[in-house]
């Protein structure tokens, strides 16, 4: 029984791979570094159409990774946490996408930022998160654009 439901998920992957090199954006978002093809395929099932979107932070409150300020009178909160109000499987792929491509070969420019914001004294958590919001600025633009990733060296 085990051997015909790993069968089965063999055949699902197989479909899952063919249905998304259809796709323009697969290849667009596979473009950039620590991003392979099951953290792709996921990215573009949970986003669907860019052009819903008008802005990145529309984008970014849709992951649930923007930060929510507490503010009541005069009083503003100075440990804010982000909203986790979006898809909680994007917000997990997206995590784990930035997290490869810190630990492999990946964006010099994105593993520049976290060192930067752990330079800053932000704790590793709170880097990942401002890599994350990065990335899908990143994935914003190149969608809109049609363009695939340039490493800017």
């Amino acid at each position: 029984m085990l051997l015909h439901y790993r069968e089965h998920l063999t055949a699902l992957e197989k479909q899952i791979d063919a249905l998304a090199n259809e796709l323009e954006e697969y290849k667009i978002i596979q473009s950039i570094p620590g991003i392979g093809e099951k953290i792709a395929a996921t990215i573009i099932s949970e986003i669907g159409e860019i052009d819903r979107f008008h802005h990145p932070k529309k984008l970014v409150a849709f992951a649930g990774v923007d930060p929510s300020v507490h503010i009541s009178g005069k009083f503003t909160a100075t440990i804010n946490r982000i909203t986790k109000r979006g898809s909680s499987r994007l917000r997990h792929t997206l995590f784990l996408a930035v997290l490869c491509s810190l630990r492999r070969t990946g964006s010099k420019t994105l593993k520049a930022y976290y060192d930067k914001k752990m330079a800053e004294g932000k704790p590793h958590k709170v880097a990942m998160i401002a890599c994350v919001n990065r990335l899908l600025h990143w994935i914003f633009a190149l969608l809109k654009r049609k363009e695939t990733f340039v490493e800017l060296a």
